[in-house]
């Protein structure tokens, strides 16, 4: 058995797609209207839809979950959110562990948690 894929729900699947474009660089694979397959295998599934596969609530910042992340420059990839997104909502602001890695945690534009680290060396 294979994981393939992560399905996050977002409530606009075009401005979904711009955030992890414009954050992480992710492209569009497929699109299959109300389900959107990024490249790293990350799936944007419309809450409506899956509220109907469901039958369901969606609840967002639930922080049950989160997608990681690694960059190198954390502190630029925080000045390109910070301008490209500036009412972002952080969990924490950067940080650095015991162990050196500098972290940061904020929730996407529909309440999917999202880490951002250095890597771990």
């Amino acid at each position: 058995m294979k994981l393939k894929n992560i399905l996050i729900v977002v409530k606009d699947i075009e401005k979904a797609k711009k955030f992890y474009y414009d954050l992480f660089g992710l492209d569009v694979v497929s699109d299959n209207g109300g389900n959107m397959i990024l490249t790293e295998g990350l799936v944007l599934q419309e809450e409506k839809i899956w509220k109907a596969f469901l039958g369901k609530e969606i609840i967002p910042k639930n922080n049950s979950c989160e997608l990681y992340f690694e960059e190198y420059d954390l502190e630029l990839f925080i000045q390109k959110l910070e301008r490209l997104y500036p009412s972002i909502q952080y969990v924490n602001r950067l940080l650095s562990h015991s162990w050196g890695q500098k972290v940061i945690r904020f929730y996407d534009l529909d309440g999917n948690l999202i880490e951002v680290s250095t890597p771990m060396l």
